[in-house]
């Protein structure tokens, strides 16, 4: 069967480069949806916004340097109230060993840093005053600083999507499609939700091997509510500009494919945003999507499945028709 191939308009919008493919560095866009980009050209911090890093940090490692840092000022507090003398804090009783006096400096410090001040200890004399004066400062600054971010963190919107690991060619209505699943893992509700996909590409264009993108049309880009899974399926028609390619040719492109999703999240009350990609690595030929709900025992409600959102099974496909883009 001969295929007619086509050319497609590429874009040039997406924020991603369309020079040589000899200027990549691995994949666009990472799965979590973070741009896969190292910056250089400038001094570190000022590179790196401590606010967003914190932000996106894992909960574990944030409460990891919460506690260093708590842990750290004590320390440097507890060093200069050794310093200054032990005995400029009255209820401490002056020891030979440098650790029970240091012991005793630091737990006076954690009080004076949270400005619990349990009245044990107190400083005496004008050093110890001053440094107790400047820890209780610091010590408001800092927890105030550290609730700010801890509700930021529990306040940010986020879209809780699960995609599945790998996009799969399936077969559709006669044809092929390139199809991913996905669904929230919350029990939050997203409703108004709206996906758009390009692709990006290695093409031969005046004897250089160039990266394009192009866009990729879904069967359905919007739905009302995502109350169960959603499949998004890229007809592999004639309209496709992976209309007509053969499997090695896919893997030779060093393809690409960017999914982002816009929801309105009736929780947080305010639309919220995720992306994701796949290379060629990640997609599977011949297959298609086992469900992932049933009906619960006593037929009272649906149970979804969320362990089987990559869930698939070998499929026959049609005749493989997904032309070569050659622009």
């Amino acid at each position: 069967m001969a295929i007619r191939r086509r050319k497609f308009e590429s874009i040039g919008n997406t924020g991603f480069s369309t020079n040589s493919a000899q200027t990549e560095g691995g994949r666009l866009t990472n799965k979590d949806g973070s741009i896969n980009l190292r910056k250089t050209g400038r001094p570190f911090w000022e590179r790196i916004s401590m606010y967003h890093t914190i932000l996106a940090m894992h909960p574990l490692k944030f409460l990891l340097i919460v506690f260093l840092f708590y842990t750290t000022l004590n320390v440097f507090f507890a060093t200069i109230y050794i310093i200054i003398g032990v005995e400029n804090l009255k209820g401490i009783i002056p020891n030979d060993d440098i650790l029970t006096n240091f012991q005793q400096a630091f737990f006076f410090s954690s009080q004076t840093l949270t400005t619990v001040g349990y009245g044990h200890i107190s400083p005496s004399g004008l050093w110890a005053n001053i440094v107790a004066s400047l820890e209780s400062f610091i010590g408001i600054l800092a927890f105030a600083l550290v609730t700010g971010i801890l509700y930021g963190r529990f306040s940010r919107p986020k879209a809780y999507i699960q995609f599945s690991h790998n996009m799969i060619i399936a077969p559709f209505k006669g044809i092929t499609a390139l199809m991913v699943r996905m669904a929230t893992y919350k029990n939050n509700h997203l409703t108004d939700v709206e996906a758009a996909v390009n692709i990006a590409m290695h093409v031969e264009e005046n004897g250089a091997r160039i990266r394009k993108f192009f866009p990729l049309e879904l069967e359905l880009k919007r739905i009302n509510s995502m109350a169960l899974s959603w499949t998004l399926v890229h007809p592999i028609n004639e309209d496709s500009p992976l209309y007509g390619m053969t499997e090695q040719e896919l893997l030779d492109a060093d393809l690409e494919v960017l999914y982002f999703i816009n929801a309105f999240d009736d929780h947080f009350s305010n639309v919220v945003k995720q992306r994701t990609s796949y290379t060629g690595k990640e997609l599977v030929f011949g297959a298609k999507f086992l469900p992932m709900f049933h009906r619960s025992e006593d037929n009272s409600t649906t149970i979804l499945d969320l362990s089987k959102i990559n869930a698939y099974e070998k499929a026959e496909l049609p005749e493989m028709v997904i032309s070569s883009v050659n622009a």
